[in-house]
This record gives C-alpha cells, sequence and structure tokens, in this order.
C-alpha cells in the first residue's frame, strides 16, 4: 500500500482536487473496503490457508456482489441467480472445511478470505453505482494516496524501518513486494475501476473465472496440495459465478437516488 501511494501520489494529490465533494464518502468507503482492510486480511489469512484455497475463496466476489446488490442497491435477482449464490455459498463451505489433506482447514483464517471479498463486492458495487462518473486512473491514484498517510504510521509501527538493514536479502524481498505494490495491487486496481465502470460490477467480476486456475497453478509450482474436495469446492463456485452472470436489473427508485446523489 505504502510503494502503491507513494508510486502514485503525484497524481493522486493533483487528482484529489477533481473529485467532488458529495462523492468523497464514497471514495473513502470504497478504498477503504476494496483496498486498505483486504491488504491486511489476505497476509493474515496465508500464515494458514495456502494460496490455491484463498484463490478459489476470492471467486467469490461476485457471489457477494449478486447479495449485496439485492440487499442494498435495489438490484432484482432471478431463481438462477439466487441458485447460484446457494451453490458457490456450499462450495465454499466444503473448501473451508477441508485442508487439502483429508484434515479439517483453519476456518477463522479462512474466513478471513471470504470478508474480503465480500468488502471486494461492496467496493465494486459502489463504484459501479456512484463512482462511475471518474475516469479510473484518478479515481485508483486518489484512493492511494488517501489511504498512504494510514499505511506507513501502520509501517513505522511494525518495525520496519529499525529492522531494515539493507542486506541482499531484505532488498530482495522489498523487490518483490515493490512489483505486488505497483502491479498487482496499483495498476491492477486501476484496471479493475475501469471495467467496473465500462461495463457493470457484476460483469467486471467475471475475471475472477480465473483466479483459482491461476492460484491453482502457482499451489502447484509451490508443492501446495490440491485434493478432490478442492476440485469439488472450486467447481461449485464457478457453476455458482456461471448462474449468476445475468445482467442485473435495478430498480427505478434506486436509480433515481443513484442520480440525486
Amino acid at each position: 500500500m505504502c510503494i502503491a501511494g507513494l508510486a502514485l501520489a503525484f497524481f493522486g494529490i493533483k487528482n484529489l482536487k477533481h473529485i467532488p465533494r458529495k462523492l468523497f464518502p464514497w471514495v473513502i468507503l470504497a478504498s477503504c473496503l476494496g483496498n486498505f482492510i483486504p491488504m491486511f486480511l489476505f497476509p493474515l489469512a496465508q500464515q494458514q490457508v495456502n494460496s490455491s484455497l484463498a484463490g478459489i475463496l476470492d471467486s467469490l466476489v461476485p457471489i457477494f456482489i449478486l447479495l449485496f446488490g439485492f440487499l442494498f442497491f435495489g438490484t432484482k435477482s432471478s431463481l438462477k441467480q439466487v441458485s447460484g449464490a446457494v451453490i458457490g455459498f456450499l462450495g465454499a463451505a466444503i473448501l473451508m472445511g477441508d485442508d487439502g489433506g483429508g484434515g479439517t482447514s483453519n476456518l477463522f483464517y479462512s474466513l478471513l478470505i471470504v470478508l474480503a471479498t465480500a468488502f471486494y463486492g461492496i467496493n465494486g458495487l459502489i463504484v459501479g453505482n456512484f463512482l462511475s462518473g471518474i475516469p479510473s486512473f484518478k479515481l485508483s491514484s486518489s484512493v492511494f494516496t488517501i489511504w498512504l498517510g494510514p499505511s506507513l504510521i501502520i509501517l513505522g509501527l511494525s518495525g520496519f524501518f529499525s529492522e531494515f538493514h539493507g542486506t541482499q536479502e531484505q532488498w530482495v524481498g522489498l523487490g518483490y513486494v515493490s512489483i505486488l505494490g505497483l502491479v498487482g495491487t496499483a495498476l491492477a486496481m486501476a484496471l479493475f475501476y475501469k471495467l467496473i465502470q465500462s461495463t457493470s460490477p457484476i460483469f467486471a467480476s467475471t475475471v475472477t473465472y480465473l483466479m483459482p486456475l491461476v492460484a491453482m497453478g502457482w499451489g502447484f509450482l509451490d508443492g501446495e496440495k490440491f485434493s478432490l474436495m478442492h476440485a469439488l469446492g472450486c467447481f461449485l463456485i464457478l457453476l455458482g459465478i456461471y448462474l449468476i452472470q445475468g445482467k442485473p436489473e435495478v430498480s427505478t427508485e434506486m436509480k433515481e437516488q443513484c442520480t440525486s446523489l
């Protein structure tokens, strides 16, 4: 978060001036739920959850978009979509109950990933409904600039500055973190915002079709175990996502509220 913020702060400080004041609360809320909090939840969870399982659970985002869209944004859901959500959550339950080797997984750490994907879903809905008029680069640069200060404070409290002595191993590690911050965080978020604004939150979330495949591939290369129960859970989640990929209908009342806001 610090690296992404430092890289974009030059643009973000200028772009913040062009964001309407009435939209600032939505920008702060969306960035907190879609960027700031998940950046802590995922590393914490993956102390006990392997990357394959984390990547598969991350594909729950479209299901949460459907759920929260119905609950808070007036999105009408068909029986097919509701069935997809139920099937997807069933797949997640199977994944959280198995560690890949026949044992019981750490439910608490798995739930941290599920919580992060729920936050991603709310973030996508906020961007699609309230922030679609802000260009994606202006929005993403503003987001990371806003959270640069809190991120630096937390980084300082973590002991990073006192423990970083510039050894070769530390520089290599910092290099990989920099790649993650610039490519996997800043650039990826700008592209995701652009996709949401050009289409819809639920369509943009179809990128999660690829997450399990990529996660399983990296997990396999890293020697992680992948059980038949993982395969079943992954299949059910992808089936659920497939079923909910219908164009959502937003009520006239909600459209008027969004326009007035």
